[in-house]
């Protein structure tokens, strides 16, 4: 299997409702998220790649026209807005675009990492 991945970085905030008042991601923050996009294939297209990757520019396009310096929250429509159903959100939306797609991962912070793979 041949697999390749491309990094995308975006600053937005959120806020996760529902926990308890003195947990800190329930306050109003932000985060530099970087989504990773992985792509497989068995096989290669004819000029070698599993997807050449300035196919992937439309993505970058959405983030940073729709979720760029925003409030998660409000464009996302929900108040769990967790890394968790950011990459299941990232995976479906690109998905939907490039079947080669294996998986989104979404960082909030250096140390962390949420994925999702079907």
């Amino acid at each position: 299997m041949y697999r390749i991945s491309k990094e995308f970085h975006f600053s937005a905030s959120h806020q996760l409702k529902g926990l308890p008042e003195d947990h800190q991601c329930a306050r109003l923050h932000g985060h530099n998220y970087i989504v990773v996009i992985e792509l497989a294939s068995t096989e290669l297209n004819a000029h070698g790649f599993v997807r050449d990757y300035l196919d992937l520019a439309p993505l970058k396009r959405y983030i940073d026209d729709t979720l760029d310096h925003r409030h998660l929250n409000d464009i996302l429509g929900d108040d769990g807005v967790t890394a968790e159903r950011m990459a299941k959100h990232f995976y479906d939306w690109a998905h939907a675009r490039w079947p080669e797609v294996s998986a989104a991962k979404v960082s909030e912070t250096p140390k962390t990492w949420a994925e999702f793979r079907p």
